[in-house]
């Protein structure tokens, strides 16, 4: 992620110093949220491929079997169609299931029981029905295991009437966002970035976060920067490089992609005339473009230069180091999007 972006980590976790906190990594702080999880009720159970013995593809359900069976620590078949659509059974049962999902590009092999089915159960029932269904998955690239496992597929998902997208990037996200999915009636996604899993920090104890809202991760007046999941920390370190050059960038975290809070897209972008949004997903048929869509039905007499976007080039993403870094946002594009619209040449 380079020094940029563990200053920028840093500096976010230092703001919230008077809050008392403990270092910790985002993994542990996901392995914390599911054993609270399972701890506090009896219907969550946590399924997917290599959970159990193995610990997790990730490491984050490690030592989980041990400490509470195989009845509630399930290792499945390889086949995401059957176990995902046994955790929709499960759900409409009255059970809490937490699916794992490998990585993102192996959703594709559930696309039926998750967006046919989980999506709709509720309004095709008249609200006779819930689907109370958590699915975890890994998003992203950047740590070169090639097209097939980089996937940013967050922004289809996020198309789909039905269900919450989350994308926690912080670790106290990472902590928290499972209690509040599975107090959902309805279907929840969790995409976590998986070049985050090792990224330590300062976990606040504060309890609780909200999955309805986005947040600002840096106060600017300049220019809005918003942005999701595995591109956070890019792009504060971009506002630590802007600020450095004299221009003062509000960092926006949207971390709920649906319902997108359109709310503080609109107060940050009013608030500074002029915003980039950061997405990792390719840029046609993009999130980017749905956030920049909203920005313009709302905000367009209050923009002071055009929109912008850094999004991953329009191809599959490499395996050599140097390409992959090439195609992905890096904090130097959204420096030079932003001097852009300062009529500042890069």
């Amino acid at each position: 992620m380079g020094d940029g972006g563990r200053n920028a980590r840093r500096r976010l976790h230092a703001a919230g110093a008077a809050i008392v906190s403990r270092r910790i990594s985002y993994r542990e702080a996901l392995r914390e949220g599911l054993r609270e999880a399972l701890q506090n009720d009896p219907r969550v159970f946590l399924m997917g491929e290599d959970v159990g013995m193995y610990g997790g593809t990730y490491a984050v359900s490690k030592d989980l079997l041990a400490e509470f069976g195989p009845e509630r620590i399930r290792d499945t078949p390889l086949s995401e169609l059957a176990f995902v659509g046994a955790g929709v059974g499960a759900a409409l049962g009255g059970m809490r299931p937490v699916v794992e999902v490998m990585t993102v590009n192996f959703s594709l092999l559930a696309l039926d029981p998750i967006i046919n089915s989980a999506a709709l159960y509720h309004h095709m029932s008249g609200g006779q029905f819930s689907v109370p269904l958590v699915i975890r998955t890994a998003t992203g690239a950047g740590r070169q295991v090639a097209a097939q496992h980089s996937h940013s597929f967050e922004g289809w998902y996020a198309h789909i009437p039905g269900i919450t997208i989350l994308a926690p990037a912080t670790i106290e996200d990472a902590r928290h966002m499972l209690a509040a999915a599975l107090k959902e009636p309805d279907p929840v996604l969790i995409f976590e970035h998986a070049a985050l899993y090792n990224m330590e920090g300062e976990l606040p104890d504060t309890g609780s976060v909200d999955i309805r809202s986005a947040k600002v991760r840096r106060e600017g007046k300049d220019v809005a920067l918003i942005t999701y999941g595995g591109t956070l920390f890019k792009t504060l370190a971009a506002a630590e490089q802007l600020a450095a050059a004299g221009i003062s960038a509000e960092v926006l975290d949207l971390r709920v992609l649906r319902p997108l809070d359109t709310e503080s897209i609109v107060t940050t972008v009013r608030k500074c005339h002029r915003a980039v949004v950061v997405d990792e997903g390719w840029r046609s048929g993009s999130l980017a473009a749905e956030v920049m869509a909203r920005i313009v039905e709302n905000t367009f007499y209050d923009l002071d230069a055009p929109l912008a976007r850094v999004c991953s080039e329009e191809v599959p993403i490499p395996y050599a180091r140097h390409l992959e870094e090439a195609a992905l946002p890096q904090p130097e594009k959204i420096v030079a999007a932003v001097r852009s619209m300062f009529g500042e040449e890069t």
